[in-house]
Formats: C-alpha cells, structure tokens, sequence
C-alpha cells in the first residue's frame, strides 16, 4: 500500500502498485481535477507536478511515487507561480471547453518556475505537449506572458 504525498498531505492508498497515478487521484482520492484525455500521455490533460516537474498521470504507476511530492491542479495555488497562472487564465478568458485547462495550468506553472521569463518559443516548446480541442493557444501564450509580467 503506497503512501503518497499530495498536494502537501500524505495520503495511505489502497491500490495495487501499478494503478496510474490519474485514476488513484480521482477514483480513490477524489481530487478530479486532473484529467483523463488519451490515456497514453500523448494530449497532456493529465498534467501533475512531480517534484516539480511535470509528468503525466495516466501513465504513472502509483507504486513509484512513494517519497515524490505531487502537486495537482487543486494544489498548484499553494504557490506564488500558480496563483498567478490560475489568475491570468481567468483574466485572458482561456478555458472554453475546460477540459485540457488542468493540465495546461500545470505545464504553464512548471514552466514559468524554469523560465520567469518565456519567449514564445520557450511557451510553445513548452506547452507542445498540452493539446486543446479548442484551439486556444494564443489565449494560453498571452495568459503565461501576462505572469510572466510581460503583457
């Protein structure tokens, strides 16, 4: 039975080793806020912070993030970086649909924490990985140089 440690708090999980880390956060846990989206970390929906850095949970056997420190959408306005990302994603109007914007907000937070100041090339580098059906890629460019403090 792993124990992880999410969002700050230690959670005793009863789930075999290799359960994805996405369906013990919303199955087990209840967190929903991180999202099922292909299932094979190819469109970023799922988007989680492990130590930091961002990692897809619906391929992330929960068995080998014992002693990492998780943060998820409902956590990531525990720090300065995703305050503000979760602000400016309002203020730039970003989510239509909302389904990708959990994993969108991840990616952006972990990329502002490497680079406080992206250019464009860095966001799309960055953000590549994180699909949006509704194709609000400038919006969501606009909202990290608005963190950033660039707008």
């Amino acid at each position: 039975m792993p124990t992880l440690r999410i969002n700050g708090d230690a959670h005793a999980v009863d789930a075999p080793a290799d359960k994805p880390l996405l369906w013990v956060l919303r199955d087990d846990l209840r967190l929903t806020g991180t999202k099922y989206g292909c299932g094979r970390a190819l469109c970023g929906a799922c988007t989680v912070h492990v130590d930091g850095q961002p990692a897809r949970a619906c391929v992330l056997p929960c068995g080998t993030l014992e002693n990492r420190d998780i943060t998820t959408v409902e956590g990531i306005g525990a720090s300065e970086i995703g305050r503000r990302v979760q602000a400016a994603w309002v203020e730039m109007n970003v989510p239509q649909c909302g389904y990708c914007q959990s994993g969108q907000v991840m990616a952006a937070a972990a990329l502002l924490e490497r680079i406080p100041h992206p250019s464009d090339r860095d966001i799309d580098q960055a953000m590549s990985g994180n699909l949006c059906r509704c194709g609000m890629y400038t919006r969501i460019r606009a909202a990290i140089h608005r963190v950033a403090g660039d707008l």
